[in-house]
């Protein structure tokens, strides 16, 4: 919780919310707000301009731009949110398994972890969606699976750090079970890292989305999607140069978002340095700050002038 306060704190945490806020309701509703109908087909209405009645103008089919951009939030966000939930899932769990059930399954979940992260993205994609069917579902869970392997290092990066606190292993001494350790002391530790983590994950899978639905895998025109759009503007460069910005701007301004809300988490979960002098304490632990006692420096004397000098070694030399 006192993450989540600081991090509302921060002005880029409130601008990012404000702008996802608004893309997660254009992919709930984004059909339903859509101006028209966006797989409808006006071959009168071709490669229009914006104008009064075509905010957007139209594509090569006479379908309105501004609904099928606003119709294919939807498709293009879930199947990011559904990649990186299944990538939570598969790393998460072995991530804190490696760090507490030995060293068979450290050995055996990091040698996985190191296969994966030499796969590249789009290659397995179109490897999975051929052995399993042309689907959106498919193609996510390929996603999933290579995203994977960020959720472990992080979480087990985290995880050994805290399995060597004192309070683990006075819990350890104590009897207390791995389970209640994990959900207790560790857990809400790890949690704000992998809170940074999803944010920047989601930003990634929404771009690899966007490539795949851009080579036409997971879903299948005419479904709209951003991907999509910008696959079909680009036949048509030389009536409408300007197309393909708008599903690119509507990609970078969520990945955007996305980046900003990661880096104000990871602010607002950093420590805070505390000048007390010169020691760096947590930010909100205002009790280290109170109960440290003042630190009092011993004057040291000005050194000898040139007469003093002298007289000293006047004394000296009677004694």
């Amino acid at each position: 919780m006192r993450v989540l306060r600081r991090t509302w704190r921060l002005r880029t945490a409130r601008l990012a919310l404000a702008v996802l806020a608004l893309v997660a309701f254009l992919a709930v509703a984004g059909g339903a707000v859509a101006p028209a109908d966006p797989l409808a087909q006006h071959p009168a209405d071709m490669l229009q301009g914006p104008g009064a009645q075509h905010l957007l103008g139209t594509d090569y089919l006479g379908r309105d731009v501004l609904s099928r951009l606003l119709a294919g939030t939807g498709p293009s966000l879930v199947g990011a949110l559904e990649s990186v939930g299944a990538a939570m899932v598969i790393g998460i769990v072995p991530g804190l398994a490696s760090v507490w059930l030995g060293r068979t399954v450290e050995w055996t979940t990091q040698r996985a972890a190191d296969t994966l992260m030499i796969m590249p993205f789009t290659v397995f994609a179109i490897a999975v969606v051929g052995a399993l069917g042309n689907g959106m579902h498919q193609a996510m869970l390929a996603l999933g699976v290579l995203f994977a392997p960020l959720y472990f290092r992080v979480t087990r990066a985290a995880a050994l750090g805290l399995k060597q606190a004192q309070y683990v292993e006075a819990a350890e001494l104590m009897g207390a079970s791995r389970w209640w350790i994990l959900r207790t002391h560790v857990w809400g530790k790890v949690l704000p890292t992998i809170a940074v983590t999803t944010a920047q994950t989601v930003g990634q899978a929404l771009l690899v989305v966007s490539s795949l639905t851009f080579l036409g895998l997971g879903v299948q025109p005419p479904a709209p999607t951003w991907g999509g759009m910008l696959a079909s503007d680009l036949g048509y460069l030389a009536q409408q140069p300007w197309a393909p910005l708008i599903p690119g701007i509507a990609i970078m301004i969520t990945v955007g978002a996305l980046n900003l809300l990661a880096d104000a988490i990871r602010d607002g979960g950093a420590p805070v340095a505390r000048r007390d002098p010169g020691i760096s304490v947590p930010a909100g632990d205002v009790t280290a700050v109170r109960q440290r006692p003042a630190l009092t420096r011993t004057p040291t004397p000005p050194p000898p002038t040139a007469p003093e000098e002298e007289e000293a070694e006047g004394r000296v030399a009677t004694v």
